[in-house]
């Protein structure tokens, strides 16, 4: 099980935002890179990144500052928030990100996803997000018109090795995180998938870490961590000595 902090950027700093509002956002460091920096002292072995600048304008909009977090942390780091063309995909992946999420180009374009994955492989991962059990694209804002489980079940045929599920109506609350919904999109795709919204204490790890089996293999932490809601290093080390 991994355990990835996440570092969502608007406007250059460190923001959180509540279930995909904007308008409902709150500031928590000016710094991104110094909060990786952070992350990584406290153990983490991955970074989650978002440019959610980039995620409305349909276009990477926080280069430097993504390349400011690249530089300054010894591991890996995947990244989303408007990524939707090849070359998108290749300027990325040249700046040193590990992995690169797609989320809306999956609905608006999927042969674009079996062409990447045939390119970059593992390296390639989608990101569902959805409300009610719908896809939600273009920063959240737009519904896909796609069931999140057919939209799995369609990248998975197209080569895709990785989903991150997303439940837009817990992101950001601190209300648990959609464990069975996603160990059901996890049995529809067949593919390894990564939990997130609304992740709180530690049980919320512990309820994942249970689920594996499923095809859960990681977790985004986010607001909890901000808020001191969940204690990230401890969180780290009761899954390394696999306590948890």
């Amino acid at each position: 099980m991994i355990i990835f902090p996440a570092i969502d950027i608007r406007g250059g700093k460190c923001v959180r935002l509540t279930e995909g509002r904007f308008d409902q956002e709150t500031v928590f460091a000016d710094n991104p890179a110094a909060m990786a920096i952070k992350w990584a002292a406290a153990g983490a072995t991955y970074l989650h990144v978002v440019d959610l600048d980039g995620a409305l304008a349909g276009k990477p909009v926080n280069v430097s500052v993504i390349a400011e977090i690249v530089q300054s942390v010894a591991i890996p780091i995947q990244i989303g928030g408007g990524i939707r063309t090849l070359n998108n995909i290749e300027t990325v992946l040249a700046s040193g990100v590990e992995r690169v999420i797609l989320g809306s180009v999956a609905v608006r374009n999927p042969e674009l996803v079996k062409t990447a994955c045939r390119e970059f492989g593992e390296r390639i991962v989608i990101g569902i997000d959805a409300r009610d059990g719908l896809v939600a694209v273009e920063g959240w804002g737009v519904s896909g018109g796609i069931a999140a489980e057919e939209l799995a079940k369609r990248m998975a045929d197209k080569g895709v090795a990785r989903i991150i599920y997303t439940d837009i109506s817990r992101d950001g609350t601190l209300r648990g995180v959609n464990v069975a919904a996603t160990a059901s999109l996890a049995r529809a795709a067949g593919i390894p998938v990564i939990a997130s919204g609304g992740v709180s204490s530690i049980e919320d790890i512990r309820l994942i870490t249970q689920a594996s089996a499923e095809g859960i293999e990681g977790v985004i932490v986010g607001k909890a961590i901000y808020t001191g809601a969940l204690d990230l290093p401890a969180a780290l080390a009761l899954v390394r000595e696999g306590v948890i």
